[in-house]
């Protein structure tokens, strides 16, 4: 599948080919269509190798909500304990704790990152501990694909003994200052949903070290005890992925440099053609080497960003506004949230550009084109 599908350009759709239809024909001729099997072991595998980081820390799952879920119990989350997060994320980062019965606290996100804001974030942390309500886990998102320096608040999780979820379900292939996002914290998750940077439909990964990954395994197979008849002490679920599914991610991490390379490549025309109209995009960070999974404009002064959205609509271009901040979301309407007007500016404000890696120059040039006339034509 490309960028189009009966003509119409798509926000980020698949990029598979040859390699993946290959992928997913030798997993079916081998007889390995259940989950687990020799594909699945192979992507993890594949997996620490490209991330630089120890065999076995690696699990791969039905999804990335499934792979957050599994950090959160690990970490020992439980009902009724308390989840910090940012505001500013898709919903899957914290219904993953509110599924184990967990409740939220809401932290602004930052300017220059669009991440959870870090200063603001150790500044909630201490006054929630100094209160008596110290969280149980502390989550944080690469919002886009962007990797920003979360080390402060990492250490203070660290020195008060709380667990810090990374979620880089957007991530994949980025860096900060040289290191692959998902290995930034000690339990790390990436999505492969069908809208992903790889997609094999579906699917998760779970980074952590090899220990805790393994954990993950058992707890992903139903907890079920080491006999010869199904025992279960402990709850376990059906989380990890098809074999099927895992040739066909295997086939994209084997593309995925040239996929990320190509995501730069039409956030830098973007600019090229935004810029000089004095139109901003989501920012990158300092030492930070993004994926640049989606681009994300600024409405300017005066342009209501549905106007847009529904002018490229009208012109077969697929653009979305940007995440709703959870805070706002009727589902966390009883959450607290520390101040949060810089996520509700992004969401007011931010759409989401065409970007997938199959889209040719023409295409993009579409878009671009299209973008032009609709600025122009509110000059005129």
């Amino acid at each position: 599948m490309g960028t189009t599908v009966n003509d119409r350009v798509l926000l980020s759709p698949p990029h598979v080919g040859p390699s993946e239809l290959e992928a997913a024909t030798r997993a079916v001729k081998s007889g390995w269509i259940a989950p687990l099997g020799p594909e699945v072991d192979a992507l993890e595998l594949e997996f620490t190798e490209y991330l630089g980081i120890e065999e076995g820390s690696a699990t791969a799952l039905s999804s990335g909500s499934a792979a957050l879920e599994l950090a959160y119990r690990i970490k020992g989350v439980e009902a009724g304990d308390l989840v910090m997060a940012p505001t500013l994320t898709f919903v899957a980062t914290v219904n993953a704790a509110k599924v184990i019965g967990a409740k939220t606290s809401f932290v602004d996100a930052d300017e220059t990152s669009w991440n959870i804001d870090t200063e603001l974030a150790v500044e909630h942390l201490d006054a929630l501990v100094k209160a008596g309500n110290a969280p149980k886990a502390v989550v944080a998102v690469q919002m886009y694909g962007t990797c920003s320096d979360w080390s402060a608040l990492i250490q203070r999780c660290e020195e008060y003994e709380i667990a810090f979820v990374e979620d880089a379900a957007e991530a994949l292939g980025s860096t900060l200052a040289g290191k692959p996002a998902g290995t930034l914290a000690d339990i790390g998750i990436f999505s492969f949903n069908g809208n992903k940077i790889i997609t094999c439909g579906g699917g998760g990964m779970l980074i952590a070290d090899p220990e805790i990954a393994e954990r993950a395994r058992w707890l992903s197979t139903q907890a079920r005890e080491d006999f010869n008849y199904y025992e279960h002490r402990e709850l376990g679920f059906n989380y990890r992925l098809s074999n099927v599914s895992a040739a066909i991610a295997r086939a994209q991490l084997a593309r995925l440099d040239s996929m990320v390379a190509r995501r730069r490549e039409i956030r830098s025309i973007y600019l090229s053609v935004l810029g000089p109209l004095g139109i901003e995009v989501n920012p990158i960070p300092e030492n930070s080497e993004p994926n640049c999974w989606l681009t994300v404009m600024l409405a300017p002064d005066g342009v209501e960003p549905d106007d847009l959205i529904n002018y490229l609509d009208s012109r077969g271009i697929e653009a979305r506004r940007a995440w709703k901040p959870m805070h706002m979301q009727p589902l966390y309407s009883d959450s607290h949230v520390v101040r949060g007007k810089v996520a509700e500016e992004i969401f007011e404000r931010g759409i989401c550009l065409p970007s997938g890696s199959a889209m040719s120059d023409e295409v993009i040039a579409r878009v671009t084109n299209d973008l032009l006339e609709f600025f122009d034509g509110r000059r005129h």
